[in-house]
């Protein structure tokens, strides 16, 4: 789920163009997922996660650049940022671990834990104000992830902790930008993210190498990367480049339309999940993910409406990370490189009406 400030009443046709930008950046990262589940058969998930940080990083480097003022890239917050590639890099790596062994909907249903655990640790460490509507919600969505889980099932395994502990990763990675505020731009942290967590990977790619045995099943987690031949090339860079586009559409989702409207419309990608997962691999859900994946959407979409509402009401509450929260999105990293643009339509729609 994403929340940023809302616009002053926003024409009809600006909230369409932010629902179809959402929804198309949505089938993006759906899409994004289903290319790294696949290519993971013939690459370690190590490679795939530094691969794509490379793609990203070749187009927010040279566009800080050119931006300039306000976006720095020299920063004092850098151990800050350091701290939150360490999770991302650790949080991916265990979410597309699990992919070869559960289906595309019940690991995303499951990662969809995250804006339930960061509202929750956001009440526990920053003092966010959480009502009795939020705290209900919230036990709503906490009784969905245990669903989804199926921990009496008979095909529950340790594999299932794995997405949880990516959403862990993730809700603590948004606590630390909450914790910064707006000391530096969205477009800054997200490189910073980025950069730091596919230089980490690698080690980290070691280190899980050297303690675990590399048996058949666990072969993505090898750590010998393979030469990649023409096709194969391609394939990284369009693995890259999806996250990059999809980046971009939900973040002007976001700046044309109001958060309140645009918000439910992140939950699209749970059930694009399960249909993609279904037509590529023919994974069929247990009933208990459907049932977990409800409860969580609801929780999840009233929880963002309350603390939106929130938000309009309370000049002083905390500030909330521009953040999407979807498998492999480290940040709506590119909502600032488009705020001149955002201008120019802003003065068009007065001058139309």
């Amino acid at each position: 789920m994403t929340a940023t400030t809302d616009r002053d009443a926003p024409s009809l046709s600006r909230t369409f163009q932010g629902i179809t930008c959402v929804l198309a950046g949505m089938v993006l990262f759906v899409g994004q997922d289903v290319l790294m589940k696949d290519m993971l058969t013939y690459y370690p998930v190590w490679m795939l996660i530094f691969v794509r940080s490379i793609v990203a990083l070749t187009t927010l480097l040279p566009l800080v650049l050119w931006l300039g003022t306000p976006h720095r890239i020299l920063t004092p917050l850098w151990p800050w940022y350091l701290a939150r590639a360490m999770l991302f890099a650790s949080g991916f790596a265990m979410f597309y671990a699990a992919f070869p062994f559960m289906g595309l909907a019940e690991v995303t249903t499951l990662f969809f834990a995250a804006p339930l655990m960061t509202a929750t640790l956001a009440a526990l460490f920053l003092q966010e104000k959480v009502g009795v509507h939020r705290v209900a919600a919230l036990l709503v969505g906490f009784a969905g992830v245990v669903i989804a889980m199926n921990p009496t099932g008979g095909n529950f395994g340790w594999i299932a902790i794995l997405p949880l502990l990516c959403a862990l990763t993730y809700a603590i990675s948004q606590i630390i930008v909450r914790k910064i505020g707006e000391q530096d731009t969205s477009l800054v942290i997200g490189l910073y993210t980025i950069s730091f967590s596919g230089i980490l990977i690698i080690p980290m790619g070691f280190a899980v190498a050297q303690m675990i045995e590399v048996t058949p099943e666990l072969y993505h987690l090898r750590m010998e990367w393979p030469v990649p031949k023409a096709e194969g090339i391609a394939m990284l860079v369009l693995l890259g480049g999806i996250g990059t586009v999809a980046y971009t559409l939900v973040s002007r989702a976001y700046q044309i339309a109001s958060a309140s409207i645009i918000a439910p419309f992140d939950y699209s990608y749970l059930p694009l999940a399960a249909f993609l997962g279904y037509l590529m691999w023919g994974e069929i859900p247990p009933h208990t993910t459907f049932v977990g994946m409800l409860l969580i959407m609801g929780s999840g979409m009233y929880t963002g409406y309350r603390e939106l509402r929130v938000n309009r009401t309370d000049d002083n509450a905390p500030p909330i990370a521009q953040t999407v929260f979807t498998p492999g999105a480290p940040a709506v990293v590119l909502v600032d490189a488009l705020d001149a643009e955002s201008a120019e339509f802003d003065e068009a729609d007065k001058k139309l009406s």
